[in-house]
């Protein structure tokens, strides 16, 4: 009888360090991969080093003024071409990362932004378009606009639209369309073309080349009313006679946007083109949108606000 009780025992003891054995392997496995997890997630939040600004760069951009640059423009439109104008007003400013607003004092968690406003203005029949978009771009050029925005207004009505850049890209819009409405969705990071208007003002060099996926404008995927998600696009960098341009190619939307750039600093935009498909139905076809550099304007505008200032709109072609 002791002896059957010895080797129940042993049998039961056994099993007792096996269980806790295994579960101690199971802990060690569990806590080894959510160290992991959280190693993985505090490295995708970890910024990319600040690249150097030169000296040219910061004689340039920080000597109190904005450029202002105004355009002829000739905008695809329901399949028409309309004749307008554009405006591409390039500044550098502080801007809080949480808030993700213009900072109004300075701050040490403030992020320096070369900020870029492009409006434009053109008529469609009877009423006028009036469209602006604003990107919040880094100038250690070492993460993805902290912020770009949209607004367009027109006799139907008017739309807004806005990418956050936080953990995600966090989308924003509300539109007088019933299946646009308002929305709020959520976007894997991807590059953003918003953003690469201000790349070319800051190093041309670094723009991202080849086959690769990036989400359209705001103002293409509200004018088409297309899905805002990251497509595949193939990039292109090439340099001619002191011109440089960067093309993007959207196959899967047909269309095409080509920027024309000063090679050197401070590498100015000088005209861009823009090939998609204009007009509904079967009418709908491919047009060329087309912006060229009419005058430019080294200015503190903000602070010209009076009507005597309005002079200054005729050295801008305006």
């Amino acid at each position: 009888m002791k002896k059957l009780f010895k080797i129940e025992f042993a049998i039961v003891l056994f099993l007792l360090i096996s269980v806790t054995l295994v579960s101690c392997v199971e802990k060690t496995k569990a806590s080894n991969k959510e160290m992991a997890l959280n190693t993985e997630e505090a490295s995708e939040k970890v910024e990319s080093p600040k690249k150097q600004l030169s000296e040219d760069f910061k004689k340039y951009w920080y000597a109190g003024n904005a450029e202002i640059t105004s355009y002829k423009l000739e905008q695809a439109r329901y399949g028409e071409i309309r004749d307008g104008h554009s405006v591409l007003i390039y500044v550098t400013e502080p801007f809080l990362p949480e808030k993700q607003v213009k900072a109004d004092r300075d701050n040490s968690i403030n992020i320096p932004v070369l900020k870029l406003n492009t409006t434009k203005k053109y008529l469609t029949g009877i009423y006028p378009y009036s469209v602006m978009s604003s990107t919040f771009y880094p100038v250690y050029d070492n993460q993805h606009a902290v912020k770009t925005s949209l607004s367009m207004q027109e006799w139907c009505g008017h739309m807004y639209s806005q990418i956050n850049n936080r953990d995600q890209f966090e989308f924003m819009s509300h539109s007088y369309f019933e299946n646009e409405a308002d929305q709020n969705v959520t976007l894997e990071k991807d590059l953003l073309e918003n953003e690469i208007w201000n790349k070319i003002r800051i190093n041309p060099s670094d723009l991202p080349v080849g086959n690769l996926k990036m989400i359209p404008s705001l103002e293409y995927t509200r004018l088409r009313h297309v899905e805002l998600k990251a497509y595949n696009v193939k990039a292109e960098l090439s340099k001619k006679n002191g011109i440089s341009s960067y093309t993007l190619v959207y196959p899967d939307l047909e269309r095409s946007l080509s920027i024309n750039f000063t090679s050197d600093f401070p590498h100015s935009i000088e005209s861009w083109s823009e090939d998609f498909k204009s007009g509904f139905g079967p009418k709908a076809k491919i047009m060329t949108t087309k912006a060229t550099r009419l005058k430019s304007l080294k200015t503190a505008y903000w602070g010209q606000n009076g009507n005597d200032d309005l002079i200054l709109r005729d050295s801008l072609g305006l």
